[in-house]
């Protein structure tokens, strides 16, 4: 007797294996979107399956989506084809625009490479991030290219007739005055403010007493506890019949409702979002972004310096606690001269130029007090920002002693501090040890080995987060303002700086910056090397983001 054991190879064993098990060889119709080779088959179409759910449910309840869909999936590899080919010609275009802008020579290089190899993430990411050219949307007001508008000839005039135009004693101030279309003015008074609250009362105490005008510009302004009681404040002196204007970046407070500028608004405030990404349909705006901090009142004093309208500069919020930052208050022609920006950048959003300011500059004090205000922007003929700190820099003797929560300069801002440290001047750069933003406090590692050669001293700021924005140069100048230590403040952000010759107020700077860095650690040049290999590589490739962060 014999039994016959089954035939793979007879017809009832081959359709025994074409069965499909309910595990492990159903295919989903929508498989094709997804050829992962190691994934079995029944992860991925479960996978696909629940994620594309939603459209399943929106095409069953309408036919022609359905037949839309249908008519994609039997044309799939023609429809691929056509969307591989439109991509890189984007891509090729987008090359091409890219070389007819200013920028350096590694950016380009990384956006050209990145444009043709893979189009697909890059060219969204251009349109968005990627453009350095403002000409379309340069501001009409500026004081470089309107020497005969009559506020800016009134105020020339006004400086001159009160003998307030110090004249440009050395070369350091005959370049930066040339460079921001300004002058350097005396009968300056500036006060240093430390931290939020010396800063938010001195502002608080300043708009409560305003008479004539408040002008407010911030990054951002947030909807919080500091939020509202300056909204409220606000509102009080508009309903006293005090001109209240304020402007904010669209994209740095994206998360303010509308509910917080429609209390402003229909209570007599002037608001308006500078830039706005989408005002005429451009998504290009969101890479330019107004980082300027500025309150002026009556055309008496003005603020500036790094604080935003926030409780994480007041009061400390989340995890970094109570960031660690610097303002100032000046009163005399550097109010009006700061004024000149707002005036600009309010020109830009609404096209109205106001001329009915005080525009009169009156002296804070009989001697000394010289200064200058340093406004800039992408629409500007030169990389201002840049430039300005490359002078003050590279005519350094004795020191240069800067804080900055943002360290990602671009290579000739680098070489600059190396050539100033082996000149042997003492170079010391404060950075926070904690940071909001990851990308930039991995690419200052890797600045560490290089600058140590060169004898450049880094230090990581150690208590909180710092967020000041100011350079000590000898005992000759001063500078506090908005702009960071990175290409987006040197060519992308418009930035406001006030750069003091005082030595009463440099003196205070002094002080204030040797007082944090007691609670610094020095950052040894090898602090790299010595972590694992992960994050080294983190680190690089945060480094070849430095263009756009």
């Amino acid at each position: 007797m014999s039994s016959t054991l089954p035939n793979r190879s007879t017809p009832s064993a081959r359709s025994r294996e074409r069965v499909p098990t309910k595990m492990h060889e159903r295919h989903s119709s929508w498989s094709f979107l997804w050829r992962a080779r190691y994934v079995p088959g029944w992860i991925r179409d479960r996978v696909l399956d629940g994620a594309l759910a939603p459209i399943r449910c929106v095409f069953a309840k309408h036919e022609r989506l359905r037949r839309i869909a249908a008519w994609m999936r039997l044309h799939r590899r023609r429809l691929t084809a056509v969307f591989v080919l439109v991509a890189h010609l984007l891509g090729a275009a987008a090359s091409l625009n890219v070389l007819t802008e200013q920028r350096t020579p590694q950016g380009a290089i990384a956006w050209i490479v990145s444009l043709n190899t893979f189009p697909y993430l890059a060219v969204p990411l251009y349109w968005t991030i990627g453009e350095t050219h403002y000409e379309t949307y340069s501001t009409a007001y500026r004081a470089s290219v309107s020497e005969g508008d009559p506020i800016i000839k009134h105020l020339y005039q006004s400086l001159k007739t009160a003998d307030l135009i110090a004249p440009a004693s050395d070369g350091t101030r005959q370049v930066l005055t040339r460079l921001v279309k300004l002058p350097v003015t005396r009968g300056n008074a500036a006060k240093l403010l430390i931290d939020g609250r010396q800063t938010f009362d001195a502002m608080m105490v300043e708009i409560d007493a305003a008479e004539s005008y408040v002008l407010l510009e911030s990054y951002i302004i947030r909807d919080d506890w500091l939020g509202r009681e300056l909204k409220n404040l606000l509102v009080k002196k508009a309903q006293q019949g005090v001109r209240v204007m304020v402007l904010y970046d669209e994209y740095g407070s994206r998360d303010l409702p509308s509910s917080y500028l429609s209390d402003l608004t229909e209570n007599g405030v002037l608001v308006h979002g500078f830039n706005s990404p989408l005002a005429d349909g451009s998504t290009t705006r969101i890479n330019f972004r107004n980082h300027r901090k500025l309150l002026i009142v009556d055309g008496v004093s003005a603020f500036v310096g790094g604080l935003n309208i926030g409780d994480e500069y007041r009061y400390g919020v989340d995890e970094l606690g109570l960031y660690r930052d610097t303002h100032v208050i000046v009163h005399g022609p550097l109010v009006q001269c700061s004024q000149v920006a707002f005036v600009e950048d309010w020109h830009a959003v609404t096209g109205e130029m106001l001329e009915n300011l005080r525009w009169t500059p009156v002296a804070a004090k009989a001697t000394g007090g010289e200064g200058l205000c340093v406004p800039t922007g992408p629409a500007d003929e030169f990389d201002t920002a840049l430039m300005f700190f490359m002078q003050l820099v590279q005519s350094s003797e004795q020191r240069v002693w800067i804080a900055t929560p943002y360290f990602v300069p671009d290579e000739q801002m680098v070489t600059t501090l190396k050539l100033a440290s082996l000149r042997g001047v003492d170079v010391r750069i404060m950075i926070p040890k904690h940071s909001d933003s990851t990308l930039a406090w991995l690419s200052s590692f890797s600045y560490l080995s290089e600058l140590d050669a060169a004898g450049v001293k880094v230090y990581r700021y150690e208590p909180r987060f710092v967020h000041q924005k100011v350079i000590l140069v000898d005992d000759s100048v001063a500078a506090v303002g908005t702009a960071n230590f990175d290409n987006r403040s040197f060519r992308l952000n418009f930035e406001l700086m006030l750069a003091m010759f005082d030595c009463d107020f440099i003196s205070d700077v002094e002080r204030m910056l040797e007082d944090d860095f007691l609670e610094c650690r020095r950052v040894e040049g090898d602090d790299l090397q010595k972590r694992n290999l992960g994050f080294q590589l983190l680190v690089r490739a945060s480094r070849l983001l430095a263009p756009i962060q």
